[in-house]
């Protein structure tokens, strides 16, 4: 039985005074929350799945582009299962452009990967100048009781053109992550990334399990590596750190 396979695109054109939004939805559906009440507000899209995902064979695919001076939030209305397919692959990737001065804050929900899953995840993001994003990503190996599937992440951001940051994350062997100095005993990985800006310094993330990365080009990383997402402290960050997100420059 092939897999299935759909395409969700979110686009913001035109002015901060009069947006324009069009979207179009695959395995995700573009939702439409609000447009600007203000120059300062951002036009917010939800992302809700329109079916169980991920099951083995699925392909999950979003492209996202943000015009000049414009932001937009993505939203997503719940998380993600990457379900037991017995490690038939499945994959989730994601395509980003921003263009000059631009702007996108996207907190994703957890990405679950249950055992016997096998998933390929991929994100890239091509940021003009003066553009920045912010992203909280989340990724949970195993549900309760569960050590979970394979999941290889892979991470690549260019600012005007040039490498940003670049990660390939291996955790496909559940032997292999579970060592000292790979995931250890965590089976949760969360982890705040701002891209084209840094974040803020103040009352920064603190805590067990909890580092603070400064990219060598502009950008911040801060990461949670723990047992459950319970305690990460990065919800919290994120929250007190939304509105500003994307505006700190170098």
């Amino acid at each position: 039985m092939a897999g299935r396979s759909g395409s969700t695109r979110v686009e913001v054109s035109g002015s901060p005074e009069r947006p324009r939004i069009r979207t179009s939805s695959g395995m995700l559906a573009a939702r439409i929350l609000s447009g600007p009440t203000a120059t300062a507000d951002p036009v917010r899209v939800a992302l809700v799945a329109t079916q169980a995902l991920l099951l083995g064979g699925d392909h999950a695919e979003l492209s996202v582009r943000v015009g000049a001076g414009l932001d937009l939030e993505l939203v997503e209305v719940g998380g993600t299962v990457a379900y037991d397919a017995d490690g038939r692959g499945s994959a989730w990737s994601a395509d980003v452009e921003i263009d000059r001065g631009g702007r996108l804050r996207w907190a994703a929900e957890p990405f679950v990967v249950a055992d016997g899953a096998a998933v390929q995840r991929r994100t890239g993001i091509r940021l003009a100048e003066e553009a920045a994003a912010a992203l909280r990503e989340t990724f949970v190996l195993g549900r309760t009781g569960e050590r979970g599937g394979s999941l290889v992440a892979r991470t690549r951001v260019d600012l005007v053109g040039a490498p940003l940051y670049a990660e390939d994350l291996d955790l496909s062997d559940a032997d292999l992550r579970s060592r000292p100095g790979v995931l250890g005993p965590a089976r949760v990985l969360d982890q705040l990334a701002v891209f084209g800006g840094r974040a803020p310094d103040v009352a920064g993330p603190s805590g067990a399990g909890c580092r603070r990365f400064e990219l060598d080009g502009p950008g911040t990383v801060i990461r949670y590596l723990g047992p459950e997402l319970a305690r990460s402290p990065l919800a919290d960050l994120w929250q007190r750190w939304r509105p500003g997100l994307c505006a700190v420059r170098v």
